[in-house]
């Protein structure tokens, strides 16, 4: 963004390198007309200040597109799922739609997509920021009058809001439940350590066990894993492990579910045997068997939050790095029972 905190224009790079407007357009658009050396200089001075060029004409420029891009890692996991339906209700009683990308964590497929937006004149981003996501990254957006919305991830640094659910608290509420039945042995399954989110469900995790004096340097803790198969990937691990954990704790409902279909397989049956948590409480874990004792993230909330912190900008409200925690509650059911007892299914807070 310029000095006077208007959206940077093709005039302010061509009076900075003291060229003319229309050799900085042909210059971005990689124009054969435009020396090589001079298409380098504008490039790079345009990435340096965070300029992104606008392949529309400049007399749509000032107009509105009624799109917002939204990427996120995993649109196949159903918690996304929620946090659509939140988003495009909302937006969409104020005509705005949606375009969703599936990052997979890939921070260059995600840099693709949203450069691909400003290009198109998207009115704004909601992220839930690929890891390796730079404050540079958010910011290099904000400068260019974009609003960008973080959601269910953070970013350093980033002057952009999100909002998210407080995944340290609801980890360790779960952890402490598992303490609570008489588990000490009790594994972390799950969660890419270079996210927030992942880095605060395992934090949550040590400081329950810790604060319950049990040292989380001696219990299984496998990083990284997020999908059924991934979980499925490491339950032989759990159950031959010595000493074998009587608890786990997983990053999210798909590992979790994962994890008890495959231990089942194995001759360990979910709950009484083997206690297991999720987090998230996507759609239909209730009717699991046993049914799925997890953290209920507000993922609608969270949607709904997004797009009203989203619509606030795009009025022209200045939100920087404002964070909106959801408070997280957890659904207690037959999946963590005590040692050797089944519980009958009943959500709790």
């Amino acid at each position: 963004m310029s000095g006077t905190g208007k959206p940077l224009r093709l005039g302010d790079l061509a009076e900075k390198l003291g060229v003319s407007t229309a050799t900085v357009s042909l210059a971005l658009r990689d124009s054969p007309l435009i020396a090589k050396a001079t298409k380098a200089r504008v490039k790079a001075y345009a990435e340096e200040v965070g300029y992104i060029y606008n392949r529309s004409a400049a007399s749509l420029r000032t107009s509105q597109s009624n799109m917002i891009g939204v990427a996120v890692h995993d649109i196949l996991n159903p918690y996304f799922a929620e946090v659509f339906r939140g988003l495009e209700e909302t937006l969409a009683q104020h005509n705005k739609t949606i375009l969703i990308c599936n990052h997979r964590d890939i921070v260059e497929r995600q840099k693709h997509f949203t450069d691909t937006l400003l290009q198109h004149r998207v009115d704004g981003l909601i992220l839930c920021a690929s890891v390796g996501t730079t404050e540079k990254d958010i910011n290099s957006i904000v400068r260019q009058g974009v609003p960008v919305t973080l959601v269910c991830r953070d970013v350093a640094g980033a002057d952009a809001p999100c909002v998210r659910g407080d995944d340290f608290l609801g980890s360790y509420r779960i952890t402490k439940h598992l303490i609570e039945q008489g588990h000490t042995q009790i594994a972390m399954v799950g969660g890419r350590r270079g996210s927030s989110a992942g880095r605060d469900r395992n934090r949550g995790w040590r400081s329950a066990l810790e604060d319950a004096g049990i040292n989380a340097d001696d219990q299984i803790d496998i990083p990284e894993l997020m999908t059924q198969d991934d979980g499925r990937s490491v339950a032989r691990q759990i159950v031959e492990a010595d000493p074998k954990p009587t608890a786990v704790v997983c990053f999210n409902d798909l590992v979790a579910l994962g994890v008890m279909s495959a231990v089942r397989r194995l001759g360990v049956e979910p709950g009484p045997e083997l206690a297991i948590v999720g987090y998230d409480d996507t759609d239909g874990t209730e009717n699991r068997t046993p049914a799925l004792t997890t953290v209920d993230n507000g993922a609608s909330t969270i949607g709904v939050k997004a797009a009203e912190l989203m619509l606030s900008q795009m009025k022209g409200e200045k939100l920087n790095s404002e964070l909106m925690l959801i408070e997280p509650k957890l659904r207690i059911r037959e999946s963590a029972p005590p040692p050797g007892e089944r519980l009958v299914s009943v959500d709790g807070l």
